[in-house]
């Protein structure tokens, strides 16, 4: 048996599991909740925070809100994956629409160290990946052959599958652990809010200085944490 015929074989093993069913429909609920009302906003014409401009994903966010009809693009095609994701047989097209947005998100997030993505973005980037393992069989047809197979195969398995729920909870654990505990410092959304991890930081004065710099002189991201940086060698 090759390397195909192994993975197809354990790809139809898990799609005829009633467990890996119901987590399929989870994450794509999860990952239409997600895009629904944010994609709402964008087509409204709304601003999606109230973060002020200073502040690196608030400077961001409110360019891209400037950019006209492209800001409203973005939207009806959040709010267009995430109705797709809902409808079995369309649900890989929703998935491969959702995918680069959410992974653009998920860099954006972590290049400015945004709290409020900062978890949800990579996870919602993991659960994308999930959802395009699920539709193997599609995404085979399609580049191989040319045509997709849609029959849902019958499931006989109602074993719950301990291993890899195990395993989700343990790599959830490990995740938000790293996340949380990888960057030294953190822009937060306010200076009030940056400054309460200055009393832990190894250098209180230069954090309290990095946070001025972001959130009342306006200073780059990385310049201001460079200068934090090189705070901290002296």
């Amino acid at each position: 048996m090759n390397s195909f015929s192994k993975l197809d074989a354990l790809h139809l093993k898990v799609r005829q599991n009633k467990w890996f069913n119901y987590f399929t429909v989870f994450n794509r609920v999860a990952l239409a909740a997600g895009f629904l009302p944010a994609g709402g906003v964008k087509i409204m014409g709304e601003r999606f925070t109230d973060l002020h401009n200073n502040q690196p994903m608030g400077h961001y966010l409110e360019a891209l809100y400037h950019t006209g009809y492209y800001y409203t693009t973005i939207g009806i095609l959040q709010v267009v994956a995430a109705m797709l994701l809902l409808i079995p047989r369309t649900a890989l097209l929703g998935v491969l629409i959702y995918f680069p947005i959410i992974l653009n998100i998920c860099i954006l997030s972590l290049a400015v160290r945004f709290e409020g993505s900062l978890l949800t973005a990579p996870l919602m980037v993991i659960s994308c990946i999930y959802l395009l393992c699920w539709d193997y069989h599609k995404l085979k047809a399609i580049l191989f052959s040319g045509t997709v197979v849609v029959t849902q195969p019958k499931i006989t398995d109602n074993k719950f599958p301990f291993k890899f729920f195990s395993g989700v909870f343990a790599f959830l654990v490990l995740f938000v652990f790293t996340i949380t505990h990888v960057f030294d410092l953190m822009p937060r959304n306010t200076v009030t809010d940056c400054k309460t991890q200055c009393d832990d930081a190894k250098n209180p004065g230069a954090c309290n200085v990095f946070c001025e710099c972001i959130h009342l002189k306006g200073q780059p991201f990385d310049k201001a944490l460079d200068d934090y940086h090189t705070a901290l060698k002296q």
